[in-house]
């Protein structure tokens, strides 16, 4: 199937150069740009793009908002947004509004072309390294909610199997499904299973939003910086 990507970036030169990169791909379509964070809502909403792929500073309406905005009124289109090592706080602000994951700008063609397919797939494209960096720099923004116990009074847990939790807590550990597995000594396959079914029973969307879900009610927190 093609994956049919809206561009939105206020740098022309920019996105004349993801546009040219992406239609050397035979499965993605850009179907529209965007200068500004509002036309990117505007073209979401009458476009109906698989993936949109946001930078972050713009003029007016950021990307943060204009993924907020989209997130809640366009849910099919996914959002990748893009920033660089210095903007951490951005994405991170963008992921808790909804966004599927983020790519630095230097990354390779072949490296934005695997992530807009992995967004539309409906997986994330943040790394779980990664993932873990951004919530342990900016943990200072999440509620601490254990109160000293080893888990949080959270109702929405008790939905979860005694293994989907432990897979939850792994994911959010920052490990990978394969990792996970090692650790758990199950399949890979069994790891993915039952990450799928969390995101079903907590109502996430993807890999990502279950980390930043299971660090906002305490469920794992980061180590202690010295």
């Amino acid at each position: 199937m093609t994956v049919r990507v809206l561009l939105a970036d206020d740098q022309p030169l920019i996105r004349s150069g993801f546009r040219m990169v992406l239609e050397e791909q035979g499965d993605i379509e850009v179907i529209g740009e965007a200068s500004g964070g509002e036309e990117a809502v505007r073209l979401t909403r009458q476009l109906r793009p698989d993936v949109v792929l946001m930078d972050v500073r713009m003029p007016g309406v950021d990307g943060i908002e204009a993924t907020r905005r989209i997130v809640q009124e366009v849910p099919r289109s996914r959002v990748l947004v893009l920033t660089t090592f210095d903007l951490d706080e951005y994405a991170f602000s963008a992921l808790r509004y909804g966004a599927s994951g983020f790519l630095l700008k230097d990354a390779r063609p072949a490296e934005l072309a695997d992530a807009i397919r992995a967004v539309a797939s409906g997986d994330a494209v943040v790394a779980p390294s990664v993932t873990r960096r951004l919530l342990d720099n900016f943990a200072q923004q999440l509620p601490d909610l254990r109160g000293g116990r080893e888990a949080p009074a959270v109702p929405e847990l008790e939905q979860l199997t005694v293994r989907e939790r432990e897979v939850l807590v792994r994911v959010a550990e920052g490990l990978s499904n394969a990792e996970v597995a090692a650790v758990l000594f199950v399949s890979e396959a069994t790891v993915k299973s039952h990450l799928g079914r969390v995101l079903a029973k907590l109502e996430l969307r993807d890999r990502v939003q279950a980390v930043v879900w299971a660090y906002q009610v305490g469920l794992v927190h980061p180590p202690a910086h010295q």
